[in-house]
């Protein structure tokens, strides 16, 4: 069971209301919020998580998909600026890395507060991303979800998975092979990229892309596995790495720097 906060695009799993900060949570292409409840719940006390839920799936199921960056980012941003109360992190995995970018964006072009440090995990730099057209073709959008491994093998074989789950991924799809992002170094907050050693879409040079999207301080760190490294073997290292990176001062003097 989750909790429904005060908006449809947030879900709190373990609310800690006497938390001191907070974690956004963006999941990536076909994902659903409930992908990070095993990090939500692994979070240091002192610290809650919330995770962001697209429209078209879970308990969102009955509204439409969202198949383009404006569309999506603009309604969450907005629904994101009622967590002004505490200090926030945003994280965000492959297509929720883009998602969680254009948000703080967004944010920092209305004047409204930005988080503490963005997390962008299993995604290219903006200046490396490019255009995609498997959307337009079952067979090959198929065929990345079978490759990339976020779902068990098994239960992609399940009869009728494929035509339940195809609606959600074509729009997540489209929305991120149409995407153009921004390459201007627009943003000031800290910076934190990871991404796994055995990833086909993102290799150190993806990952250090990533340096020229803000003048704050940024950080690579590499993981062992694949593209979903943040669900298999390496799943506690990432929650070690976390959670060091959240109790680490130089997070606090830089936002009182800032």
């Amino acid at each position: 069971m989750s909790t429904l906060v005060p908006n449809p695009w947030l879900r709190a799993y373990f609310p800690r209301p006497d938390a001191v900060r907070r974690v956004v949570f963006f999941p990536h292409g076909g994902g659903s919020a409930s992908f990070y409840r095993p990090l939500v719940r692994a979070l240091p006390d002192g610290v809650e998580g919330m995770a962001v839920q697209y429209p078209g799936r879970e308990d969102r199921i009955g509204e439409p998909c969202c198949t383009d960056m404006p569309g999506l980012v603009e309604p969450l941003a907005k629904a994101l600026t009622r967590l002004d109360d505490k200090p926030v992190w945003f994280f965000g995995h492959s297509m929720g890395a883009s998602v969680a970018h254009e948000v703080t964006r967004l944010l920092g072009g209305a004047g409204e507060k930005l988080p503490e440090r963005l997390v962008v995990s299993g995604r290219p730099g903006p200046a490396r991303q490019k255009p995609d057209d498997k959307h337009l073709d079952d067979d090959r959008l198929w065929a990345d979800v079978c490759r990339l491994g976020g779902t068990h093998a098994r239960l992609l074989e399940l009869p009728g998975i494929r035509e339940m789950t195809l609606p959600v991924l074509r729009a997540d799809y489209r929305l991120v092979g149409t995407y153009r992002p921004q390459t201007a170094r627009d943003l000031s907050v800290p910076l934190s990229v990871c991404y796994g050693t055995e990833d086909p879409e993102v290799d150190a040079d993806d990952a250090a892309a990533w340096t020229a999207a803000t003048s704050g301080r940024t950080d690579v760190s590499a993981f062992p596995g694949g593209h979903f490294y943040l669900r298999g073997p390496a799943q506690a290292e990432l929650t070690r790495w976390l959670a060091g990176r959240l109790s680490a001062p130089t997070d606090l003097a830089e936002r009182n720097r800032g």
